[in-house]
């Protein structure tokens, strides 16, 4: 298997199916994915998305047996100090966390609490129930009823839900997200998976045509999650970023990092709401 690197986010290098190692840049040491959209399908297509081959679409029915099974081999493999050191970069060499992510919405895939408890179960028997769990997600799903489940085992097993907001205006959502799904639908969502599990909204920020988003983004992000937070929705805190992988998405040769110096700036921006914001450039 090749070094893995902050820069590549290959879900093949393992050789599983549903399973791969990556350092995550935001998490800060090596995260074990659980791709449950194998299809390279999702309901939305992201312009930053690093999935080659996207398509529209939901995930494929889980081979749960096959997906527990590839999660106790790569268990076996990435707690090994030997492994760590000739795979990963000594500030990294860590295992932080066990993520639902991957080449799609994780949330599409059915019964999605199945799968959630079957993930759950394979940590407990290995004794690592201390390690963070955690749904990355773009919010779409969570009026299901199986979704909501699923994070409530989340939420009794510690974890947490990455609810993306890159945008809170329906224009700014079609031209990041390419999704129809409004500002609206965002907030009623993220009230579900907040008073559920325990949140954090993750930010992608980047520049289109060499521009970072407008003034008028940028107000009505701070807005939306000013009235979140005056309602009482108990976000837990910000990790905004830039990007770093190349997208393979159409257009992405329009697409460039946004300045440090305006990211930075956004982030003191909703620290002045009172969150706290962590910043990935």
């Amino acid at each position: 298997m090749k070094r893995l690197t902050v820069s590549d986010h290959d879900r093949d290098v393992a050789g599983y199916t549903y399973v791969y190692p990556v350092v995550s840049r935001r998490a800060g040491g090596v995260s074990l994915g659980v791709n449950l959209n194998p299809n390279n399908a999702c309901n939305w297509r992201c312009v930053y998305c690093q999935v080659p081959g996207l398509v529209r679409g939901a995930a494929p029915p889980i081979e749960l047996p096959t997906l527990t099974r590839e999660l106790r081999a790569l268990l076996d493999e990435v707690q090994s100090e030997a492994w760590l050191a000739r795979h990963v970069d000594a500030p990294f060499r860590r295992i932080v966390d066990v993520a639902f992510s991957g080449n799609g919405e994780p949330t599409t895939a059915r019964p999605f609490d199945e799968i959630v408890a079957a993930v759950l179960e394979v940590l407990d028997e290995r004794g690592l129930q201390g390690l963070n769990k955690v749904l990355i997600s773009n919010g779409s799903m969570m009026q299901r009823e199986e979704v909501q489940r699923g994070l409530a085992r989340l939420a009794a097993a510690g974890g947490e839900v990455w609810f993306k907001l890159d945008s809170a205006t329906a224009e700014g959502r079609r031209r990041v997200n390419d999704t129809s799904s409004s500002p609206e639908t965002a907030r009623q969502n993220l009230r579900i998976s907040a008073a559920a599990c325990r949140t954090r909204l993750q930010t992608c920020v980047v520049a289109i045509d060499g521009a970072p988003p407008s003034p008028r983004e940028r107000a009505a992000y701070l807005e939306l999650v000013r009235e979140e937070l005056a309602a009482g929705t108990p976000i837990a805190d910000v990790l905004l970023y830039g990007m770093a992988r190349p997208s393979h998405q159409p257009g992405a040769e329009r697409l460039s990092r946004a300045p440090s110096s305006w990211i930075e700036a956004f982030a003191d921006d909703i620290r002045a709401l009172g969150l706290a914001v962590t910043v990935r450039l």
